[in-house]
């Protein structure tokens, strides 16, 4: 059964809000498994002021912090009533890899596979991309914790 989720739906999972909410949508979901979701890139985001004006690109520490959403979407998805009340925080990126910018105009896609889970600590396998082209990855391990 795959899940698809619009922007306020992701609300309802993710504390973040703009412009700290980095997934637009998610496009499949199934849980326990994998996750897609999508963050439509514009000129109008507040940090192409600074990076940098001449050339923007997407800053590299929020594509992952865009994956990393996209792990707590795919945990709120797969285990919803364990999670209940509990907040999310990044615990580690390990593997981080960057080939090619991001700019805007760009459709980033961004994956999440589940890896495993040990004592409230959630691994995940992630990966950005832009029309089909590799743009980062990582491993990312994230812990739920009582709120």
């Amino acid at each position: 059964m795959s899940i698809k989720l619009d922007i306020l739906q992701i609300q309802n999972f993710l504390p973040h809000r703009y412009p700290f909410l980095l997934v637009d949508k998610v496009i499949e979901c199934e849980p326990g498994v994998r996750l897609l979701g999508v963050k439509n890139v514009t000129y109008n985001e507040p940090y192409f002021q600074g990076h940098f004006p001449q050339k923007p690109i997407m800053p590299g520490v929020l594509i992952i912090e865009a994956m990393a959403q996209t792990t707590g979407l795919l945990a709120s998805e797969t285990a919803r009533d364990e999670l209940a009340g509990m907040i999310y925080y990044l615990v580690s990126v390990d593997k981080a890899k960057f080939k090619r910018p991001v700019v805007p105009g760009d459709q980033l896609m961004l994956e999440a596979k589940f890896l495993k889970s040990k004592r409230n600590i959630w691994a995940f396998d992630c990966s950005a991309e832009v029309d089909g082209e590799f743009v980062a990855s990582a491993e990312i391990r994230c812990a739920a914790v009582v709120n």
